[in-house]
């Protein structure tokens, strides 16, 4: 048996890497698959590598990435390594695109969707806090929160417009039922 590969999906500001940091904090079957990003390593959020244009087309090419993609004007990777926490029978997460989530689902054996949302106002809150974006990418982004995922793809919802605590527990209860 594998680790279960657990992509977690939704809108730009619905707090994904911070629910992801916690959930590993709290859960040592848990561990984060770090995504190579085209973004200088100093932009902030998430823990990620930081790399150039031609230095992730150089790791695409090599074959160093299970899954990537194009989004917001940047290129994104999944390594080739996080084969090695799933063979030790622990659960990635990854920050995904719904994009590829049909591809992450044939690929992984023990596959899960955990789609995050949030009220428009909290998004448009956070989005603003971070600092990444002009008032305009913002606008673009919240005008995109409301998203559908690709046909046949399933997700656990979980609504993360209050405390972090409220939803790690949620997350925790879909994520690892208790049996009856």
């Amino acid at each position: 048996m594998t680790g279960r590969f657990i992509a977690v999906v939704g809108p730009s500001g619905v707090g994904k890497d911070s629910v992801m940091r916690a959930m590993v904090k709290n859960d040592d079957r848990l561990t984060l698959a770090r995504r190579v990003i085209t973004r200088p390593s100093d932009a902030g959020g998430e823990d990620f590598d930081g790399v150039s244009t031609v230095e992730f087309e150089r790791r695409l090419a090599a074959g160093d990435f299970l899954l990537n993609w194009h989004a917001h004007g940047l290129q994104y990777g999944i390594p080739v390594s996080i084969d090695q926490s799933l063979n030790n029978e622990q659960d990635v997460l990854a920050n995904l695109s719904r994009a590829v989530l049909p591809q992450a689902e044939l690929l992984f054996e023990r596959f899960e969707v955990l789609l995050l949302t949030a009220s428009r106002s909290t998004l448009s809150t956070r989005l603003q806090k971070r600092g990444r974006e002009s008032a305009s990418e913002i606008a673009h982004r919240l005008d995109r929160a409301n998203f559908t995922l690709p046909r046949g793809i399933t997700a656990h919802v979980v609504d993360n417009s209050g405390p972090l605590e409220r939803t790690l527990a949620a997350v925790s209860a879909l994520l690892h039922p208790v049996s009856a």
